[in-house]
């Protein structure tokens, strides 16, 4: 006897294998992506404003530098690509960019909370999240008034994309090492971390206001896995994990995230219009550092791009760095022969290669509160 399933077997079948938030879900569909960060996902808005981002960074998939610290892409690249928008364009570069499916304010060495060091006295980025949000807030008002005119039109989002966005961030890192550079202990950075998510959480309620609705937050990695972080500050043999880390720098990391979850959760309650996706980087990022060898990586912790020590890098010669020696530029810090076996591109940040396998990992919503995947991140 033939079975056939009626669609009424077939709905109940769905509603016993999928998840319910997933059932419940719309295809979000969203037309623009404004980004909120540090170098993780800056695509050029340091390089623009600043330094330009030397060769060999970008060489293996834009063959030449591209505003970004990696070989590559980056996360935020593999977002866009994933939701079929362009790559975003850094809202400090004026030269050939479109920001008609929206724009990035994330900028090398940024912070959360504004630094009393300035840049040029070794300090981090002046563009901290409270400045990035200045800009966006006057790219909001300016753009609608330049779309008027008719040859900015098809460069800059329709009104209407502002609150169709996504607003994504990942930022915290450089405030929990700029603790660390100041000789402040581990438990005398935790001790800021409430001052730090409290002006983080203001910058939401601002975006929310102005009529964001859609927020994907990364919490922060490994800290005490990335080699620039084991070679500047002092790491005993006792403070090394299993996997290599640095513990005391990673449980920074980890109470960092813990308190970031509970602003979210927070923030939930506050905003009611809101979705807001929290993801936990850390924990892919960690797996991905210590199953190195088993996915296919060599050492974790040997920069692809550096000079020198332990780790192949050196904070004074670092990734690109030249030297004219003779009456002929040497490069000191040249990259390796395949960055696609290394996860640390320059001892700080990670190679495209490292950044595709941790996007794979989070795409689908395994690592998201709601675990949602990620083109439905206007969901609840």
């Amino acid at each position: 006897m033939e079975f056939k399933l009626s669609t009424l077997h077939l709905l109940l079948i769905a509603q016993i294998f999928l998840p319910i938030s997933i059932l419940g879900s719309n295809n979000c569909k969203f037309p623009a992506i404004f980004n909120f960060g540090d170098s993780n996902s800056d695509t050029g808005g340091f390089s623009a404003a600043f330094v330009p981002t030397p060769p060999p960074n970008g060489e293996t998939f834009f063959h030449a530098p591209a505003g970004r610290y990696s070989d590559g892409r980056l996360i935020i690249d593999f977002i866009a690509e994933s939701l079929g928008l362009p790559y975003l364009s850094a809202f400090l570069d004026s030269v050939g960019s479109n920001f008609s499916h929206g724009a990035n304010f994330a900028t090398y060495a940024s912070t959360i909370r504004p630094q009393n060091l300035s840049f040029s006295k070794g300090g981090y980025s002046p563009i901290s999240l409270d400045v990035q949000h200045v800009e966006y807030s006057g790219f909001l008002a300016r753009s609608q008034i330049a779309r008027k005119q008719g040859c900015f039109q098809s460069l800059l989002p329709q009104k209407d994309y502002f609150s169709r966005a996504l607003y994504t961030f990942d930022i915290g890192q450089n405030d929990l090492t700029a603790g660390l550079d100041l000789s402040l202990t581990t438990e005398e950075v935790k001790a800021q971390v409430p001052d730090m998510l409290g002006q983080f959480s203001n910058i939401i309620k601002l975006l929310y206001s102005q009529g964001g609705r859609s927020f994907l937050i990364h919490n922060t990695g490994p800290v005490g896995c990335l080699p620039y972080v084991m070679d500047r500050f002092l790491v005993t043999a006792a403070q090394i994990d299993k996997h290599g880390c640095s513990s005391p720098y990673n449980e920074v990391s980890q109470y960092f995230n813990l308190e970031l979850k509970e602003m979210v959760l927070q923030l939930r309650r506050e905003l009611p219009l809101a979705a807001i996706t929290y993801v936990d980087v850390y924990s892919v990022k960690y797996s991905l550092i210590s199953q190195a060898k088993k996915l296919g990586f060599e050492n974790p912790f040997l920069a692809c791009c550096g000079h020198g020590g332990k780790y192949n890098y050196n904070r004074f010669i670092k990734c690109g760095s030249r030297k004219v020696l003779n009456g002929t530029e040497t490069v000191l810090a040249d990259s390796c022969k395949d960055p696609s076996v290394r996860i640390s591109w320059d001892g700080t940040h990670f190679t495209e290669a490292a950044n595709r396998w941790i996007f794979d990992q989070i795409v689908d919503g395994s690592y998201s509160d709601p675990p949602l995947p990620l083109k439905f991140a206007c969901n609840k």
